[in-house]
């Protein structure tokens, strides 16, 4: 078991190199949503503490940006070792704070070295161009700049792998850093501090604080410093940052809110989409983004999948993260439950099947039975709210078209998954269906190597991939003349 000696669970901020608490003294405490016993506290900062980041962290620019890249690809490498040599400690410190288990902390740790490997890589390939001159005498270059302070807003679902996602092409672009985690899982946050220190980034270079979402958001948002602003959350939150962010014209990434459509076509390998899709609905108790809301199933297997899916959830294990065959944990706090609740209530009414699940555990708390739903119907709130929660409402269709149309009924438009055995159903449902991210006959997809993202109301840019170190660079143009050829 973790103690609170390990040197990875700060209760500080971090600012300009300094461990501090916030200017009154006041904390936050922090929860194990597991056995809701107060794990620690963290500083309850605001706009004051923030400012101090911001102009830490525009002083440290200042001689940062001009590293050369290999001595910034170095420096990741050895932040990717420190992550990975303490792969457990770290994950069982994310799971005491945010609940999953065990094994997926351990992946989410993992995938989070990953992505700050990736990046220290990608550093090194910020190519600029030289463009054929118009001119006889004149030469043309564009170049890549590091945009400045880039400030971090990260969620509690992913607390380490969001903000690598975002630490790592800032620092391999030449960026500081300030970065604002969530209060509930606060400490695989500031645990991104003390690694930095232990690979050796120079103070000020990542500043980290904790507190008021709204006043901390709004330093950030109105800090002339403040070059960019990347955010992980609901997409309500997003257009708040958005519109706020717009007074100061900040560069902007924002990977927002999803309604996740799962389809599942008549000439489907129903075994590998039940498998397909108990990853992609009860990953972290149903609590990612990209998960799926909507399951739209065939009319000719539908019965079928329901059966089978229903029996895979029933057998999924639910307990504490660090109880050992945990494949479920609870939900993040009560409200979440009593969302899951109010939606379960509104499609029964409405005339939902519930063929597994549909209450709290008895376990209580925070933690909730997995759950199939049957016979859901457009009309239930499923269909337009992101449940956040593991149940799974399973939608009948007929026709191709059909299933496209119910699919793309959405603001949102992040992530969606389908199977189907026919080749040239493949790419004409992949073609169809309005997402910045599509899994076919595959229920989990992230990658570093490719691009995480989502477009309509899911959100602005992307993370990972080539892709994802160009928001955090300016292009140049560069005009030379008087060459006199």
């Amino acid at each position: 078991m973790l103690q609170k000696t390990s040197p990875y669970m700060r209760q500080a901020n971090l600012i300009g190199g300094e461990w501090v608490q916030a200017d009154s003294g006041a904390t936050i405490d922090v929860v194990n949503p597991a056995t809701r016993l107060k794990i620690g506290t963290v500083p309850k900062a605001g706009r004051a503490e923030t400012r101090r980041a911001i102009e830490a962290a525009d002083a440290a620019f200042v001689t940062w940006k001009k590293t050369s890249v290999l001595e910034r690809h170095k420096l990741l490498r050895k932040l990717h070792d420190a992550i990975m040599d303490n792969q457990q400690t770290l994950a069982e410190l994310l799971t005491m704070e945010q609940g999953k288990s065990l094994t997926e902390a351990k992946g989410e740790v993992a995938i989070s070295a990953a992505y700050i490997l990736w990046f220290a890589e990608e550093g090194r390939r910020t190519y600029g161009d030289v463009v054929p001159s118009p001119w006889a005498d004149r030469r043309v270059l564009v170049t890549k700049e590091p945009t400045g302070v880039v400030a971090a807003i990260t969620p509690w679902n992913f607390p380490s792998s969001m903000l690598a996602r975002k630490i790592g092409p800032a620092l391999a672009a030449g960026c500081t850093a300030v970065v604002k985690p969530a209060s509930q899982t606060p400490y695989s946050g500031l645990a991104w501090g003390a690694l930095a220190e232990e690979a050796g980034f120079p103070k000020g270079v990542i500043n980290i604080v904790t507190g008021s979402a709204g006043e901390i958001g709004d330093e950030i948002c109105a800090n002339p410093l403040v070059k960019k602003i990347t955010f992980t959350g609901s997409t309500e939150v997003g257009k708040i940052l958005l519109q706020k962010a717009a007074s100061t014209v900040k560069k902007v990434s924002m990977e927002l809110g999803g309604n996740a459509p799962f389809l599942v076509f008549d000439d489907a390998d129903v075994k590998r989409a039940v498998e397909g899709a108990i990853v992609a609905k009860y990953r972290n108790s149903g609590q990612t983004c990209v998960c799926t809301n909507r399951f739209f199933v065939q009319a000719g297997i539908y019965d079928e999948f329901v059966e089978k899916f229903a029996e895979a959830t029933a057998k999924l294990k639910v307990g504490p993260g660090l109880e050992e065959g945990t494949q479920q944990g609870p939900l993040i706090d009560m409200r979440a439950v009593e969302k899951v609740e109010e939606l379960v209530g509104d499609a029964t009414a409405r005339g939902g099947k519930v063929v597994t699940g549909g209450r709290r555990h008895a376990l209580g708390g925070s933690f909730y039975e997995p759950t199939v739903i049957a016979e859901a119907t457009p009309s239930m709130r499923f269909m337009r709210e992101e449940i956040f929660g593991p149940v799974a409402p399973v939608f009948r269709f007929e026709t191709e078209e059909e299933a496209i149309r119910l699919a793309n009924d959405t603001e949102y438009g992040l992530a969606c998954y389908f199977y189907t055995g026919d080749l040239g159903r493949a790419f004409r449902v992949m073609e169809g269906l309005k997402y910045g991210m599509v899994g076919v006959n595959e229920g989990l997809i992230t990658t570093v190597e490719a691009p995480f993202g989502g477009v309509k109301e899911s959100g602005l840019g992307r993370e990972g991939g080539h892709q994802g170190i160009d928001d955090y660079l300016d292009t140049k143009y560069v005009c030379i003349g008087g060459l006199g050829l």
